[in-house]
């Protein structure tokens, strides 16, 4: 199972760092991913990291701002979520899939956790 943590309200051009965590089994060997979902619209990839943390992939809107990356010792993942902007309220899923390659794709992610609620005030 996979455990998201770490949202919150802030202000537009802060700051806040995701976290995930796993447990009940090990995704050491698992590309995992962060998506998110805004009212009415459909979820949406935001970043994906590969099992070792050396690929990593961004959605346009928040490469260069929210740098994934994981702790294989700990079995967690993070998302530093900088230079926040109102358009990045949503709630934010984190997920792993099978397989070690990342992905952007929402369906071959197997495993979500319940997600984190992120709004970003003007």
């Amino acid at each position: 199972q996979l455990q998201a943590s770490g949202g919150g309200v802030v202000q537009a051009g802060g700051s806040l760092r995701l976290s995930c965590a796993a447990s009940g089994r090990t995704f050491t060997l698992n590309a995992m991913g962060w998506f998110r979902q805004a009212p009415g619209k459909e979820r949406e990839f935001v970043a994906t990291i590969n099992w070792s943390g050396s690929n990593t992939a961004y959605a346009d809107s928040v490469k260069g701002r929210f740098p994934i990356s994981r702790n294989n010792a700990k079995n967690t993942e993070h998302l530093q979520m900088n230079s926040l902007k109102p358009e990045d309220t949503a709630v934010y899923y984190c997920a792993a899939k099978k397989g070690p390659a990342p992905s952007n794709l929402t369906d071959v992610y197997t495993y979500w956790g319940q997600g984190t609620q992120v709004t970003v005030s003007s």
